[in-house]
């Protein structure tokens, strides 16, 4: 697998706090084509990461590059113009604005306009709602919510604002999406829509990490998995490989006593 294939790049990461290291000396990559895990125990710096790699945190040291670019230092409005969009685990949708609201914030920086053209309402700026509108739409059918449409989001389930949060990240055309615990708060049947949504979603062509507590939720969904224990990485593989391999048993159930 070369450098071009691969859609996000980390090396050599540490992450300090207050003189406590969350993360040590993490390096991985993760493909353009595929759907990587991030698990460990609670603790493990799973959250610590996702937020290095997404520009919400910077590293103490260490370099992200995303799409071929090196990242690290930039801003998050850099991160999301490249191309790099996430859910949150305690859901962030705006509650005063409907479910197509919503979207169209997750939009702002696709759609081609200016303040002139938005004040002078010209014929560009109405064709760029438009167009805007029916990408909307088209994401909320696909995400089989377009009934919501004109809904406010505070009045919604939290399976449904999970899928607000989940397309508002698509309005923005990622070329990668991170998605921090989606099956929370999910039951067993909402649990297998979401695998199946998004493989959908990794098929229609952004590359996806998620993060999760779900291990069967992730073994069925994820192609490949890091596992992080005590903020270092513990191993990488298929979900088989991490299933049986015994440093990974461990971290999860403890070392049997001799």
């Amino acid at each position: 697998m070369s450098a071009l294939d691969n859609i996000l790049e980390i090396k050599g990461i540490c992450k300090d706090f207050y003189g406590l290291k969350a993360l040590s000396d993490i390096s991985l990559e993760v493909r353009e084509n595929e759907i990587f895990g991030i698990i460990g125990p609670n603790g493990a710096g799973k959250t610590t990461l996702f937020n290095v790699i997404s520009g919400f945190d910077s590293p103490t040291s260490g370099q992200v590059f995303f799409n071929g670019k090196k990242m690290t230092g930039k801003g998050i409005t850099d991160y999301c113009i490249s191309g790099m969009a996430r859910t949150f685990q305690n859901i962030r949708v705006f509650s005063e604005m409907t479910v197509m609201e919503n979207l169209m914030v997750g939009m702002h920086n696709t759609i081609r306009t200016n303040l002139w053209s938005t004040t002078l309402n010209t014929m560009r700026e109405k064709n760029a709602e438009k167009e805007a509108a029916e990408k909307g739409m088209e994401i909320l059918e696909y995400l089989k919510i377009s009934h919501l449409a004109d809904e406010y989001a505070a009045n919604l389930s939290y399976g449904y604002q999970r899928k607000v949060e989940i397309g508002r990240a698509l309005a923005s055309a990622p070329k990668l999406i991170l998605l921090d615990e989606p099956s929370a708060g999910m039951n067993e049947q909402e649990t297998v829509e979401l695998i199946e949504l998004i493989r959908g979603i990794r098929e229609k062509g952004p590359a996806i990490i998620v993060i999760e507590h779900n291990m069967k939720f992730m073994m069925n969904l994820c192609q490949r998995l890091a596992v992080l224990n005590f903020g270092a990485l513990l191993a990488i593989g298929e979900p088989e490989e991490i299933q049986n391999n015994p440093h990974v048993i461990e971290a999860y159930l403890g070392k049997e006593e001799d």
